[in-house]
């Protein structure tokens, strides 16, 4: 009998995950290792996935659970600063017209239905764990784990993250770098009239919003210049985010009520990064957030690094030959689908940045969705 292939997935995110249950599905082994102890299931406020991101949830396996723990909607609305609606405009259904346009959800919750379905996928997990030696030659790659183990592997995904070690080791330099914005970030009760995003522009921040995650809650964010961080003491977080909050109108009052325990509120940087050229090194191939990064600004990071497992698990179980040429096809598949993605979202927060009145963020942000309709 032929021993099936081998895969070491590092990093236990949402490309991690993703990856690990369809190649599992096809066969493969596959041992997955994440750093964290609690696999991140914790972590995090919400997140908001549009279409093409619920359309490789749907092949996973999870979308029933996703759809049932959300909170599904099907538009945006533009405000003023006091709360005033300025404008409505329906979402494209960038999934394909049998999946909703957009479901909020907790964050933390998406990431425990993934872990349930790595689990129930078979994988070998390990948690805590990091790979540190990395050994490679034309057939695979021999590997040292923080626990001390040594295997081999046929591949390597890094799934890692922004700042992967592992595309370090493989001696690609490219790292995330900042884009001059930064978010604060909150999960909060969800008063009863919210029912999809709305997008407050101007005030004291570039951008003040919200989206539904679930019957009973939302996350709540607000977007500023981004700061030295060692200026905003951890405590006074929830103090920071309340100053800006509090200037706008509509439900803002209500959510701002809910800020108040500072371990609560999240502080980021918008960062960008996109490694040009491939996205492998021999056996050892990137995915996600280890390759790309974009700001926030098209709801697009976690729907691109799904897209990614989705894609590479599909040229991996299609072919017997795991080679350059197979992952360089890999790389030019995505590429010209990713690119224009961080393309827009940076310059729509360029845009912001520099208080380009006349910009065309509607047109920007209508082409490329309307490119992420079509299958990654």
């Amino acid at each position: 009998m032929t021993q099936p292939r081998t895969v070491l997935v590092v990093g236990g995110g949402a490309a991690g995950n993703a990856v690990t249950i369809l190649l599992r599905r096809a066969g493969i082994a596959v041992d997955l290792i994440e750093a964290k102890d609690d696999w991140n299931a914790t972590a995090g406020s919400g997140i908001t996935l549009q279409g093409n991101a619920l359309r490789v949830l749907r092949e996973l396996g999870v979308f029933e659970q996703v759809e049932a723990s959300g909170f599904g909607f099907g538009s945006v609305g533009i405000c003023a600063p006091d709360g005033t609606v300025l404008h409505a405009q329906d979402d494209l259904r960038t999934g394909g017209e049998d999946l909703p346009a957009t479901v909020g959800m907790q964050r933390p919750r998406l990431q425990r239905i993934l872990i349930e379905a790595v689990r129930a996928s078979g994988a070998t997990v390990r948690l805590g764990t990091t790979a540190e030696i990395l050994d490679q030659d034309a057939d695979g790659v021999s590997v040292r784990l923080s626990d001390g183990t040594e295997a081999r592997y046929d591949l390597i995904v890094a799934a890692d993250g922004l700042g992967s070690t592992t595309r370090a080791a493989i001696g690609i330099t490219d790292k995330p770098e900042p884009t001059g914005m930064a978010i604060w970030r909150i999960a909060a009760p969800r008063p009863a009239g919210v029912v999809r995003t709305d997008l407050a522009y101007g005030g004291p921040a570039y951008i003040a919003g919200y989206c539904p995650t679930s019957e009973t809650t939302l996350y709540a964010y607000v977007v500023e210049a981004n700061r030295d961080r060692a200026s905003i003491p951890p405590e006074s977080y929830a103090e920071e985010m309340r100053r800006l909050s509090s200037a706008y109108g509509g439900f803002w009052p209500e959510i701002t009520e809910h800020i108040t325990d500072p371990a609560k509120v999240n502080y980021t940087w918008f960062d960008r990064m996109l490694v040009e050229g491939s996205w492998h090194r021999g056996r050892v191939v990137l995915i996600g957030d280890a390759a790309h990064c974009c700001p926030p600004t098209l709801a697009q990071g976690a729907a691109l690094s799904l897209e990614d497992a989705w894609v590479l698990a599909q040229i991996l179980t299609g072919t017997d030959e795991w080679d350059d040429a197979l992952f360089q096809a890999y790389y030019e598949r995505r590429i010209a689908r990713v690119r224009p993605v961080v393309e827009a979202s940076v310059q729509i927060g360029q845009w912001q940045l520099g208080g380009v009145r006349d910009a065309d963020v509607p047109g920007l942000m209508a082409r490329t969705m309307t490119m992420l309709r079509e299958l990654p």
